[in-house]
């Protein structure tokens, strides 16, 4: 017998593989230098989002979203701040966690 499948199942907008192990790596990078202590991911069907937090219970420190409705229009991927105002938008992954990687850059003296 055939397994029955849901017809009426919408799509999902969900992160690729590397575009995870990009996520996670900065986030791993931003744990191991005291700035962040969880994270929390949410799908939805117009909406994949990566949220991290300083602590567990406050508000995400930054959220990074993926909309594929606006891949066309501004960008699939937006940087959006503590208090929700957008940071950074655009095209690429990469450059949408640029202002986030400058933070990791230490000035080393002599």
């Amino acid at each position: 017998t055939p397994f029955p499948a849901r017809i009426d199942r919408k799509a999902v907008a969900t992160f690729d593989r590397v575009e995870l192990q990009r996520i996670l790596d900065l986030y791993g990078r931003m744990v191991a230098a005291g700035h962040w202590r969880d994270y929390a991911m949410q799908f939805a069907p117009d909406l994949a989002s990566f949220a991290a937090f300083r602590r567990a219970a406050e508000r995400p420190e930054i959220l990074i979203e993926k909309r594929p409705s606006l891949r066309q229009k501004q960008g699939a991927w937006a940087l959006v701040g503590e208090h929700g105002a957008v940071l950074k938008r655009g095209q690429e992954l990469q450059g949408v966690l640029a202002p986030l990687e400058r933070r990791l850059i230490k000035l080393v003296g002599d």
